[in-house]
Parts: C-alpha cells; sequence; structure tokens
C-alpha cells in the first residue's frame, strides 16, 4: 500500500522491521523506489538481496531496468551493471527481461548496444522485435540508418513467419513518416488492411499523419470516418493534417463537428484550432475560441498561451498577445519568440529587440526562430549594424545559421538600399544556390529601381527555377519601372517562348 501511494520511507521501515522477508517484499520494495526513480537504493536493495541469498527473479530484473531508462551517464550506468549480473548469474533472458534490456538500451541512446543485445538473444519472438523498432524509432533524432535498420527488422520478421501486432506497424508508420517514404507507408496500410488492425486508435492516428504529410488528407478523412471508436487523439491529429495542408475551414468544420456530438476537445485541439484562426486571420472566431479556453479551464496551459499569443499577434492585436504574454507564468523559448516576431511584423523593432534582451536575461536560450524575429526586427527598424552583430552571436547561443537567417540579413542589407553587399553577403555564403535568398534581393532590386542587380538577380532565379513566374514578373517590373521598354517586352517573349504563365493574385474578399 505505501510503496504504491509513493511513501517509500514509510514502506522501508515496515521492511526493516519486519523478521521474514520474502521475495515478495523484497521485489515490493524495490518498485516502490522505482516509482521514484531512486536508482542508488535500488543498487543498494538488489546486492542486499542477493547477498541473503534470495533468487533475482524476471519481475525484479525488469522493473529495476525500467528505472535505468532515464537518458543519463546514471541510467546507462546502471542498467549496464544490471546486464553484466544477468549475465554472470546465468539470467534467463526471457521477454520480460529481454525486452526491458532492448528498452533500457534504446533509451539512454545506447542504440548500438541494443542491437548488439537484440541479436545476441536466442528464440526472439514478436515482442522483442516490437521492443527493438520501437526503440529505434523513439530515439531523439531518427536518421535515414535508423529506419533502415527498422526496415530491415520489419522484414526478418516476415520472413520467419511471425504475424506482426498493431505495435509493429504502428512503429513502422513512423519510420515511414520520418523518412517520407509515402509509398511504403501505402504498403504497410495495406497490410493492416489485410489483418484487419485499421481499427486500431494508434495506427489510424498514425495513417492520418501519414497521409497530410503527402498532401491527401481525403484519404487521412478516409481512415478517420472508418474508424468506430475516434477518441480526441483521433480529432486532433485530423484537424492538425487539414491545417498542416492550409485546409483551415475544414479544420474548423471538423472542430464544430466535435462540439456538436459532445466531444471535449484537448488542450492540443485548442492549440490547433488558435493555429486555423491564426493564419485565417480571424480575430473574431479566435476571440470565441479564446472565451471556450478560459470558459474550459485551458488557460493555464503553456501550449495554449503560446497558440493565443500567435493568434492575436498574426491578427493585428500586438496588445491582447502582450497581455497574454505578460501574464504567462515562467514563459519558455517559444512564448519569448512568439512575441519577439509579433513586434518585428507589426514594424515594433525596439520593442522586440528590448524583449529579446529580457529573454536573455531571464537565462532562456534563444533558438533558430527567435533570431528571425530578432534579424526581422532589425531590417524593418534599418538597424543594419546592431542585425550583423546578432547574425554573428548566433553562434555563440549554438544556434546554426540557416536560409530564414540568411534572407533575413540580405532583405536588411536591401532595405537599406546597399544592394551590393547584399549580393556579396549571397555569394559568399552556402547558400549561393537556393532561389529564395536571390529572390530576396531582386525584391529589394525594385524598391531601388536597380535594373542592374536586378537583372543578375532575377537570371540567377530563372537559372534556378525556370517555371517560377515570380522572377519575371519582379525583373519585367524592374524594366518597366526605368522605362526600359524593349527589355521589358523581351522578358514578357521570353515567359511565353518558355510556356511560364502568371499565377493569377487570389484574395480571401
Amino acid at each position: 500500500m505505501y510503496c504504491k501511494c509513493e511513501c517509500v520511507d514509510q514502506a522501508r521501515f515496515l521492511f526493516e522491521n519486519s523478521q521474514e522477508l520474502d521475495e515478495i517484499s523484497w521485489n515490493t520494495l524495490i518498485a516502490g523506489y522505482v516509482r521514484l526513480n531512486k536508482k542508488e537504493e535500488i543498487l543498494k536493495l538488489l546486492i542486499s538481496m542477493h547477498r541473503n541469498g534470495l533468487e533475482l527473479n524476471t519481475y525484479t530484473m525488469g522493473s529495476v531496468l525500467k528505472a535505468c531508462c532515464t537518458n543519463t551517464d546514471v541510467g546507462i550506468m546502471c542498467g549496464k551493471m544490471l546486464h553484466g549480473c544477468i549475465m554472470k548469474l546465468g539470467f534467463d533472458i526471457d521477454i520480460v527481461v529481454g525486452t526491458a534490456l532492448l528498452d533500457m538500451y534504446a533509451k539512454n541512446g545506447e542504440l548500438n548496444s541494443a542491437i548488439k543485445t537484440f541479436k545476441s538473444m536466442p528464440n526472439r519472438n514478436i515482442v522483442m522485435y516490437n521492443a527493438m523498432i520501437s526503440g529505434i524509432m523513439e530515439t531523439e533524432s531518427i536518421s535515414k540508418e535508423c529506419t533502415n535498420e527498422a526496415c530491415r527488422l520489419f522484414f526478418e520478421v516476415q520472413r520467419q513467419g511471425l504475424k506482426p501486432s498493431k505495435f509493429t506497424y504502428s512503429s513502422m508508420l513512423k519510420a515511414c513518416i520520418a523518412v517520407e517514404d509515402f509509398v511504403y507507408g501505402k504498403q504497410i496500410h495495406a497490410q493492416i488492411c489485410k489483418y484487419n488492425l485499421q481499427s486500431d486508435e494508434f495506427i489510424v492516428s498514425a495513417l492520418i499523419e501519414l497521409y497530410s504529410l503527402m498532401g491527401s488528407t481525403e484519404d487521412g478523412l478516409k481512415c478517420f470516418i472508418s474508424t468506430p471508436r475516434r477518441d480526441i487523439v483521433l480529432w486532433t491529429s485530423m484537424i492538425a493534417g487539414y491545417i498542416q495542408n492550409g485546409q483551415y475551414e475544414s479544420a474548423l468544420s471538423l472542430f464544430y463537428e466535435l462540439m456538436a456530438c459532445g466531444g471535449r476537445p484537448d488542450e492540443f485541439t485548442i492549440s490547433n484550432i488558435l493555429s486555423a484562426c491564426a493564419d485565417l486571420a480571424t480575430a473574431r472566431l479566435g476571440e470565441q475560441v479564446h472565451g471556450h479556453v478560459v470558459k474550459s479551464g485551458f488557460g493555464s496551459f503553456r501550449i495554449v498561451q503560446n497558440s493565443q499569443i500567435c493568434m492575436y499577434a498574426k491578427c493585428g492585436n500586438v496588445n491582447s498577445a502582450d497581455l497574454i504574454f505578460r501574464e504567462t507564468e515562467n514563459p519558455d523559448v517559444v512564448s519569448w519568440s512568439v512575441m519577439i516576431c509579433s513586434c518585428a511584423q507589426h514594424g515594433c523593432a525596439k520593442d522586440a529587440l528590448n524583449l529579446f534582451g529580457l529573454m536573455k536575461e531571464h537565462g532562456i536560450r534563444p533558438n533558430h526562430i527567435t533570431y528571425v524575429g530578432v534579424l526581422s526586427a532589425c531590417s524593418y527598424g534599418g538597424l543594419v549594424e546592431e542585425g550583423l552583430k546578432y547574425f554573428e552571436s548566433m553562434k555563440d547561443d549554438g544556434v546554426e545559421a540557416s536560409i530564414e537567417h540568411y534572407c533575413c540579413v540580405v532583405d536588411l542589407f536591401g532595405r537599406a538600399g546597399r544592394l551590393a553587399e547584399a549580393e556579396n553577403f549571397i555569394l559568399a555564403s552556402g547558400f549561393k544556390n537556393n532561389p529564395i535568398v536571390w529572390r530576396a534581393l531582386l525584391s529589394s532590386c525594385r524598391v531601388y529601381k536597380d535594373s542592374v542587380a536586378g537583372k543578375r538577380a532575377a537570371m540567377k532565379v530563372i537559372e534556378l527555377e525556370p517555371q517560377d513566374s515570380s522572377s519575371y514578373v519582379l525583373l519585367h517590373n524592374i524594366y518597366a519601372d526605368a522605362a526600359v521598354e524593349p527589355l521589358a517586352a523581351r522578358i514578357r517573349e521570353l515567359m511565353q517562348q518558355r510556356g511560364v504563365r502568371k499565377e493569377p493574385g487570389l484574395s480571401w474578399i
């Protein structure tokens, strides 16, 4: 009782004052320490148990190995010690101990040790294969090698005539999603239907994510509709899939359906709906969702607070965004970054930079999104030298400059009319063959009517993306603004010759 209530001190007192202690007593106390993750006490009890002549059984070893799944140096050290004890004592590595060992190594980032241990196990069954595949797919950074190993194990399962379970298929769908292998993902889906596992909530959630990533929300919806028991995870997955593909009205419609059938959205559902309101810039609907947040008690969830800040900022209501930010207890890097970016987007450069300074004072380490906001603020505020200093300081915060940051610096130079420096910056960067940075320069060339630099930038974009109409149109407009009609006409002819058509503009109005 005391162990289950996490009152392990009281349990230890009774344990030490008991005259007869059997294996159940020892295992119960060890399980109590496992719940509290007290690794040192667990190891001491194991040693004492062994010295008292009591047999270490499967339950004990499985429980203690579970306590070592902490992804820390202490966790892996304890886990390896236990593995050594298991081998030294000639302990049978059955399903419980075997899967616990694999899980321990995988969750501590020791994937090679997990694979080596797995290969040494005789009589491997589907449970052990599931533990290994799941361990591979739960690593912090899933690489192509990881997914290849997961696929190899899956093929091995089939070759040995073992029947994959719903856990096997769920992990394999994660592998397909990680490397965006949609063809193999569809093949996995076919097998799932063959074995009549398509109604499992975890599998359906993964299928919805797979098809959403493919841009095929229709197939995702079919999986959703065919599921008899739809929990909030499935509803949220489908809503998120619509938002991911820019189908905001469909996301909102599904949310209304959820509410109409008496469903109870969770903080992740609300966060997704707020994101839809933000991307649609529908302030009134966003305020209604905010009212639901207050009424349902989701206002204290960090993910909801950050989504509210983003929604109000994108709808142009910086004051409401700032109010929620100030009411947020211990804002994280996402909270600060969203607020900094919103200030930058609305031309409040000094406010954005002041927030960045406060963020550093609070000990919050900025990420790549934070620096996009900071560099954008410098660009909008005409603070070129400050922006360059911030760009250089990214390395000190462990942030690697991405294409977004380089575009911000190009825009920083471009808005200040320093087009030659912007061009030299691109040529010296590792992104000189990326059309996005050249397109940023091209926009500035039109503002300053620099047809010479504009031609170089446009021709580079055309070289990299010959069917993209925007670069042709921008260069045409540069020539037209400079009253060089023959060259403007030449660009129109070039578009006709290459079959490039200008995309018509769209409006929500």
